[in-house]
């Protein structure tokens, strides 16, 4: 018993291949595939539940399509006043950051003088110390000239 088997692929309009396959003598089996709706086939293959949106003719004169496009711009608008918001946001805290910058800056130079000052005036009075004070054992001894005689 040898099993034959055929294979027809059909395309209905939405871009869904079916593979019509004939094995043995069980008769036709349908199988469908998505493949892509370009002729080229590099596209993406389109699902069917959005394939309907996008071939369905919209009445620009009826009521749902005023609403959706009224819904839209509203959308639009409060997404540009956010960003618009955000960025007038960005900009403040940027010129808050320059100030203490600056601030902070303005304080180091003056810290960096006074350090300057009290190590010039640290090192003045340890240079002053050690000219007053003698090393140990270098002491004079000075003689009583009245006790040398006696």
């Amino acid at each position: 018993m040898s099993k034959t088997s055929q294979q027809n692929t059909t395309t209905d309009a939405s871009g869904v291949s079916v593979i019509h396959t004939q094995a043995h003598s069980s008769g036709l089996q349908q199988v469908p595939q998505l493949v892509p709706v370009s002729p080229g086939g590099g596209g993406k293959a389109v699902p069917p539940s959005k394939q309907g949106k996008k071939n369905s003719f919209v009445d620009r004169n009826s009521d749902e399509y005023r609403q959706r496009r009224e819904r839209n711009n509203m959308a639009v608008k409060k997404s540009r006043l956010k960003s618009k918001q955000k960025a007038q946001d960005t900009l403040q805290r940027v010129n808050q950051l320059k100030e203490e910058n600056e601030r902070l800056e303005a304080k180091i130079k003056l810290l960096t003088k006074e350090l300057s000052v009290l190590k010039d005036l640290f090192l003045e009075h340890a240079h002053n110390f050690a000219d007053n004070v003698q090393p140990l054992g270098t002491e004079t001894t000075t003689t009583n000239p009245e006790n040398s005689g006696q």
